[in-house]
C-alpha cells in the first residue's frame, strides 16, 4: 500500500502537535467527586422542579443542545426550556467517564427517565457535557447534550 504525501501530511500534523502539547495532570478524587456531584445535584433539582437551582448549575454562556430543539443559549434560557419540560417521576444520570485536565472536564453517560404522565414510556440515553471550573472552586455547565435511545418514529 502506497500513501502519499498528501495523505500523510495531516496525520504527521497531527502527531507533531500532540507531541508538543503539554502532558495533561488529569483530575484528582476531588475534581471527579466535585463533578459526579453536579450529576447528581441537576437530577435532585429536576426532580423537585427547582428550575432555577437547575439553572445555576450552568455558566451564564453555556450552551445546550437538545434532542429535536433548537440550540438554548444561556442560563435564563435554559431554566425557561427545563420549565416547559414535563414533569418527571424519575432521573437517573450515571457518569460513565469524566475526563478533564485543570479547569477542564468532558462527561460521558446515560440517563433514565420516567415522565410523571400516565402511560409514558422509560427513556433512557445518553449526554455528553463539557464543564468548567469557577473561580471559587465550583464546577458549572458550559455545553450540555442529550439523545434519547428510543428510536424515531418510522417515516410515513
Amino acid at each position: 500500500m502506497h500513501i502519499s504525501t498528501r495523505q500523510a501530511l495531516p496525520a504527521l500534523a497531527l502527531l507533531a502537535l500532540l507531541a508538543c502539547a503539554p502532558k495533561p495532570s488529569g483530575l484528582t478524587p476531588a475534581d471527579v467527586a466535585a463533578n459526579k456531584a453536579l450529576s447528581q445535584s441537576f437530577s435532585d433539582r429536576a426532580i423537585a422542579k427547582d428550575w432555577e437551582g437547575v439553572g445555576r448549575l450552568y455558566a451564564d454562556s453555556v450552551v445546550l443542545l437538545p434532542p429535536n430543539s433548537p440550540a438554548v443559549q444561556g442560563r435564563a434560557a435554559i431554566q425557561a426550556y427545563f420549565a416547559g419540560f414535563p414533569p418527571m417521576a424519575s432521573l437517573t444520570l450515571t457518569d460513565d467517564a469524566i475526563v478533564g485536565e485543570g479547569d477542564l472536564v468532558y462527561t460521558t453517560g446515560r440517563y433514565q427517565l420516567t415522565l410523571a404522565i400516565a402511560g409514558s414510556p422509560v427513556d433512557s440515553g445518553k449526554f455528553l457535557d463539557v464543564r468548567r471550573r469557577q473561580k471559587d472552586g465550583s464546577w458549572l455547565y458550559v455545553a450540555d447534550m442529550f439523545n434519547s435511545n428510543i428510536p424515531a418514529p418510522a417515516a410515513p
